[in-house]
């Protein structure tokens, strides 16, 4: 049966998915170097938006200690962001999904239990995480997610199939500040600065303390409206 693989199989799909993570994170690396990211497809990820404008999206949540302040903070400046949600943690606190949705953000799916490596879940259980969150943020908030972004980015042939079966789109990412490492709020700060239009920002409010996120984005989200970029959400009809 498919939920019975043996050790061999599994380190073969372990394997294969942490080479799949390094190619990547290569690919991203000359996606930060084009002058205009990808734009992804149904079965090709996202890795920047049309025009002039950028995305922030915001993975791992919601938290009950830093997604309040991370809300407060973009409604201060006028930003709307686009949240992918851990199902597990929509679960345990629903309201802040809530929360999230009346700020006038985008909700988009960021699998039930955030496995990794992702890609070496087999099948049946790569469609399981995704599935459960749809429900999970369906009851919660009554919205039915359409962008899905795969935990760590690991996609694969087997996950960019299964998010097009199920009517998601995916989403990856250009400026990555490597802020749930928490390298120190001036790290954090200098790439997001960085930040050029049709670019995909990466950053965090949940799996670990983010108060180095939120200071960052204190920092960075004044100075890139002041250079005439105007944040929008990833677009969700693709």
């Amino acid at each position: 049966m498919s939920g019975s693989r043996g050790p061999a199989a599994r380190l073969c799909s372990h394997l294969s998915a942490q080479a799949l993570h390094y190619l990547l994170f290569a690919y991203r690396g000359q996606q930060l170097l084009r002058r205009r990211p990808t734009l992804g497809g149904p079965r090709r990820p996202a890795f920047g938006v049309a025009g002039d404008d950028v995305a922030l999206t915001i993975d791992d949540g919601p938290h009950p200690r830093w997604t309040p302040p991370t809300l407060d903070l973009l409604a201060r400046h006028g930003v709307r962001a686009t949240f992918f949600l851990i199902g597990d943690r929509v679960r345990e606190h629903p309201d802040l999904a809530r929360q999230v949705l009346a700020a006038g953000h985008l909700i988009g799916n960021h699998s039930m239990s955030h496995p990794q490596p992702f890609a070496a879940l087999p099948r049946h259980e790569l469609r399981s995480e995704i599935e459960r969150t749809q429900r999970v943020i369906e009851d919660a908030t009554g919205v039915t997610p359409r962008l899905f972004r795969a935990p760590g980015g690991n996609w694969s042939p087997g996950v960019l199939r299964t998010t097009a079966e199920l009517g998601l789109a995916p989403v990856d990412w250009t400026v990555n500040p490597s802020d749930w490492r928490s390298p120190g709020v001036p790290r954090i700060t200098r790439t997001l600065s960085r930040t050029r239009p049709g670019q995909i920002i990466l950053c965090h409010d949940g799996g670990g303390d983010r108060s180095q996120t939120v200071a960052a984005l204190a920092e960075v989200l004044p100075r890139l409206t002041g250079r005439g970029l105007r944040f929008v959400t990833v677009p969700d009809d693709r």
